[in-house]
């Protein structure tokens, strides 16, 4: 992509004094007349590149500009190339490793053959995530409608957007745009969608507010909930919202507060705990969960 190859090119001239355009062609596998466009389109972004002819001519940013690399360590370098790696997990490609070869003039400085450190962000559905992903990424760059089918709590529908962002948050990827059936900017769960595709429709971008990726943004707590936990289940409190949702008691019992969107989420994720756990307020929910476990009992018992 054209912006992969931007970043390449920028990158090689900050730690080079020079480059010529033969040199980006073939290190980018593109034609000199495209290296060309690409310094332009640099240039209008306010990179001062300056190109000179002849013998010792070639391509390089202006004096004064040069951010020194010495700014970013060998380990603050591995880590962000680290990171864009991560990204081949989904991708079903080696494109950014190839991107990160083209970052690191001098391999040898900047990656260490022991990293200490992997991201994988793929997930078991991995074979129809990588070509949601590339779907939306294009459509985002290049400002065109997305179309899919969205199950959600709330049933199914058809749901057109405007993708202003990808994002990978709670161990899953999303897609955040703007609704034109809602008329607001929602966020979508790629895992959950189908049949998605182009619409053949463009869109001029809206001057949109910034993603906030904080869970009280996109899922505002309607219910305050108090719950008892059993010590067992310890690890699970403690991996879903941290040792600082409880309190231990006397007797070694966890009190959790936590706020939930909705009563179907908190009675379902309080129903994956099995008998460990009792809820204590809202006092008004604990009649409705009650009915709820006897009707999951009369499904296997009849009447209780």
């Amino acid at each position: 992509m054209k912006i992969d190859r931007l970043i390449g090119i920028l990158s090689i001239l900050l730690q080079q004094e020079k480059v010529t355009a033969p040199y980006l062609a073939e290190k980018f596998e593109v034609s000199r007349r495209t290296i060309i466009r690409d310094v332009e389109a640099l240039c209008k972004a306010g990179i001062p590149i300056v190109t000179a002819q002849g013998r010792e001519g070639g391509i390089s940013i202006m004096d004064g500009y040069r951010v020194d690399r010495t700014l970013l360590t060998s380990r603050e370098m591995q880590s962000i190339l680290t990171g864009l790696k991560s990204l081949d997990s989904v991708s079903g490609s080696n494109k950014y490793q190839q991107l990160m070869d083209k970052l690191s003039v001098k391999q040898g400085l900047i990656l260490a053959a022991d990293s200490h450190i992997a991201i994988d962000l793929s997930s078991f559905y991995k074979e129809a995530l990588a070509p949601k992903i590339e779907l939306i990424l294009s459509a985002a760059e290049e400002r065109r409608l997305i179309g899919f089918d969205y199950v959600s709590p709330r049933g199914e529908g058809r749901r057109k957007i405007e993708p202003y962002v990808l994002i990978f948050q709670w161990s899953s990827w999303y897609v955040w745009g703007y609704c034109l059936d809602r008329q607001d900017y929602r966020l979508f769960k790629l895992h959950r969608m189908t049949r998605l595709c182009e619409t053949g429709e463009t869109f001029s971008p809206r001057d949109y507010p910034p993603y906030d990726p904080s869970p009280e943004k996109v899922f505002p707590a309607a219910i305050q909930a108090t719950a008892l936990f059993e010590p067992s289940m310890k690890w699970r409190l403690m991996e879903e919202y941290g040792p600082e949702s409880f309190e231990e008691t006397e007797n070694g019992r966890l009190l959790f507060t936590c706020g939930f969107t909705d009563m179907e989420s908190l009675f379902g994720w309080l129903l994956s705990f099995g008998p460990t756990v009792e809820l204590l307020e809202p006092e008004e929910l604990r009649p409705r969960f009650r009915e709820l476990v006897r009707d999951i009992i009369k499904k296997y018992n009849g009447d209780v």
